[in-house]
């Protein structure tokens, strides 16, 4: 899904991701609710690139659990996305 906020701006919500690695978990108070949250990284250059949905305390977010988003900042785009 595409209709997500990340710390610095639209950020991308995906089911599983490859080449990062994952910090420990922490609570944080988010725009939609408290969650416990791991921040990932890539495993190359260890930049911050978005974090992983440990838990969700609100039954409406419940669907993040397992999830990651990553921050369309840190995306790369190459020979373009149609």
């Amino acid at each position: 899904s595409q209709s997500f906020q990340g710390s610095h701006g639209r950020a991308y919500l995906f089911n599983s991701v490859v080449n990062v690695g994952c910090g420990p978990a922490e609570q944080r108070l988010l725009l939609t609710g408290l969650h416990s949250v791991a921040d990932i990284f890539c495993q190359s250059c260890k930049t911050t690139l978005g974090w992983k949905y440990e838990q969700a305390f609100e039954s409406s977010q419940k669907y993040k659990e397992g999830k990651f988003i990553i921050e369309m900042s840190h995306m790369v785009k190459e020979n373009g996305w149609d």
